[in-house]
């Protein structure tokens, strides 16, 4: 969420001998604002780059109940282990025979070294209201959310984020949260910790998409948001 700075300086690469530098001019004339495009073909194109990167899905061959799940290859012992491990806390009499996994989101938060947690709202629509929030320039952060499953184990769930400025995609990642199952109890994920970018041509209006999806591509939360990347924390956040 937001965008990390650090991910941009791990690439860079010495210049070949001959490379033309840009003038500050030419940086200038780079960096200049032009009319964001429309908010639907922004998203349309994160879809496309999607699909073009997705590759083949995986078969992961039919889906269990809960109590399918636990009945199966008993004579395993590997298995065995490995789902009581997973399922030992368990009720089953709360799950029934639902085949779906349900993830429900239930907070998010920026949390940041020396500062309060940026509590975010989550709109019931996926997209928050104006400037959902704003951050300093240089600054460290990390996303933290906590979320409740239900039914069946949800297999393989990520994060994924992509972000936009005036219309250019300048931030894409995605992180693998884990495997996990029914409880009634939330679960609580703490994102790695990144950096956004700071100087002149860093500052100013971002647009971003996340999601939650999991192994079968399901999603869970879908948020379309814009936030602020500033010299200074605002006053009153």
């Amino acid at each position: 969420m937001g965008h990390d700075d650090n991910k941009g300086a791990e690439k860079t690469e010495q210049q070949p001998a001959g490379t033309k530098t840009p003038t500050n001019a030419e940086e200038e004339e780079e960096h200049k604002i032009h009319r964001s495009p429309s908010e639907s073909s922004i998203y349309a194109t994160e879809e496309e780059d999607d699909e073009d990167g997705g590759g083949k899905k995986i078969d992961l061959g039919p889906q269990c109940t809960l109590k399918e799940h636990f009945e199966k290859d008993k004579d395993d012992e590997s298995l065995r282990r490995w789902k009581e491990q997973l399922l030992g806390s368990v009720d089953f009499s709360s799950v029934g025979e639902t085949l779906e996994p349900e993830v429900k989101f239930l907070s998010l938060a920026i949390l940041s070294p020396g500062r309060s947690d940026i509590v975010l709202s989550i709109p019931e629509n996926g997209k928050p209201k104006g400037l959902w929030f704003t951050l300093k320039e240089g600054s460290r952060y990390n996303l933290k959310f906590s979320f409740q499953v239900k039914n069946n184990i949800v297999s393989g769930l990520k994060y994924t984020n992509t972000v936009w400025k005036t219309g250019v995609k300048v931030d894409s990642s995605k992180e693998m949260v884990g495997t996990f199952s029914p409880q009634s109890e939330p679960y609580t994920h703490v994102m790695p910790e990144e950096t956004t970018p700071s100087g002149m041509f860093a500052r100013g209006s971002y647009s971003a998409r996340t999601k939650f999806v999991d192994d079968d591509n399901k999603c869970y939360l879908e948020i379309n948001y814009t936030f602020d990347i500033r010299k200074e924390w605002p006053a009153d956040q």
